[in-house]
């Protein structure tokens, strides 16, 4: 425990207007470049280090108790920052505050890359598309060593229930596309059963039957959308990046909105715009119903983030003790992971272009043996797609 929170009457327990709210956690949605962590330091350094609004030890339990939960963790932590520091009214406003920057540019590019576009302009998308699987893997690599230490040194059952997880979200991305949501929930279902004779405390239900509480899907364009956009920000996991398996198959097989290669842009897009990468949904919505579509699709997809905090925020603390909670996400968890994973599979094989797969290896050297950060990868494959197809080599629209 820090000095700080020690010593509580050396934080600064007066309430910030929402006008600074409006100020600060924009700011943050404005320069949040490369996701999650971006996002998580720029919060710690507001509210922890500049304005001591929040000991660190509480704002390392508010992380991992948004990491309990599904949906986007960076964006859950921001809605409870404000919510902490200025209640309820806050959280609407900073976390609305936080998302809108973000969301105006990845539409108006979504705008500009789903219209009539140059070719210049298709041939950077064709290039950062090429690197998206990439990045893929590189983000599951990036959650593996904490989900596994988490796993290790318990039971051997237990390791071995990580790995059976892990594997089957691989393979089930690979293979069954949108049903990869329900994979997600019977291994967290899976994990629960498995320890339900070791622990009495009451279960928390939220990350459960939320998911299950909801209706197939019905007929109509914008209600597809939002069955869409809800998948990913009730069911997602372990991270942005596992949105590409809940929303692929969706947006490019199933109700044909977009191509594959208009869904690796809109990946893309996702990666290199500021704010949450769950933006990219914002794009699929776009592709299917325009302005309306890109809108109602973030909305429905950021509803859930702030439905949890706005109602559960009080219960953090007993939500991160109640082991039940934790099972479920120690079996949904691996699972997500391996999605993310699994969907580089799908990803790569949306590529049409040799010159593709040249620049996707090149990817993978820069994210992995470079250690370059993704938004520079992404950008320099763009850059590459237009020298390449300015040379000659063939670009499919």
């Amino acid at each position: 425990m820090t000095e700080a929170d020690q010593a509580g009457d050396r934080l600064d327990r007066s309430r910030p207007s929402l006008a600074t709210v409006l100020r600060e956690w924009g700011r943050i949605g404005c320069i949040g470049f490369g996701g999650p962590p971006t996002h998580i330091r720029l919060l710690r350094e507001l509210c922890v280090d500049r304005k001591r609004w929040i000991g660190a030890v509480e704002f390392e339990d508010a992380i991992a108790a948004c990491n309990l939960l599904p949906g986007p963790a960076s964006t859950q932590l921001s809605i409870f920052c404000a919510w902490r520091v200025r209640g309820r009214i806050g959280a609407v406003v900073g976390g609305t505050a936080f998302i809108v920057p973000g969301l105006i540019v990845i539409l108006a590019l979504a705008a500009l890359f789903l219209g009539n576009p140059p070719r210049w302009v298709l041939a950077a998308g064709a290039g950062a598309g090429s690197a998206v699987a990439a990045v893929a893997v590189h983000a599951a690599a990036g959650l593996l060593p904490a989900s596994w230490h988490h796993a290790h040194g318990a039971d051997r059952g237990r390791m071995l229930r990580w790995a059976a997880y892990l594997i089957a979200g691989i393979l089930a991305t690979a293979t069954i596309g949108p049903w990869v949501v329900l994979v997600l929930l019977a291994c967290g279902g899976v994990e629960l059963t498995a320890r339900a004779g070791r622990d009495t405390r009451p279960t928390a239900t939220l990350p459960v039957a939320m998911p299950l509480a909801t209706g197939a899907i019905s007929v109509g364009v914008l209600t597809s959308v939002a069955w869409v956009a809800f998948k990913v920000g009730a069911l997602s996991y372990g991270g942005g990046f596992v949105i590409i398996p809940l929303m692929q198959a969706d947006a490019v097989n199933r109700y044909h909105w977009m191509t594959s290669g208009q869904f690796l842009n809109a990946v893309a897009l996702g990666q290199i715009t500021p704010g949450p990468v769950v933006q990219t949904v914002a794009v699929v919505g776009y592709a299917a119903a325009g302005l309306t579509g890109g809108l109602l699709a973030s909305a429905v997809a950021f509803g859930p983030s702030f439905a949890f905090i706005l109602l559960g925020a009080q219960r953090f603390d007993q939500l991160r003790a109640n082991t039940k909670a934790r099972a479920f996400l120690d079996g949904a968890g691996p699972a997500a992971i391996g999605a993310i994973a699994g969907s580089a599979i799908t990803l790569a094989r949306a590529l049409t272009e040799p010159w593709q797969y040249i620049l996707l290896g090149g990817a993978a050297i820069a994210l992995f043996a470079l250690r370059r950060g993704v938004v520079p990868t992404l950008l320099a494959a763009a850059a590459a797609g237009i020298i390449l197809t300015s040379a000659g080599l063939p670009l499919l629209h």
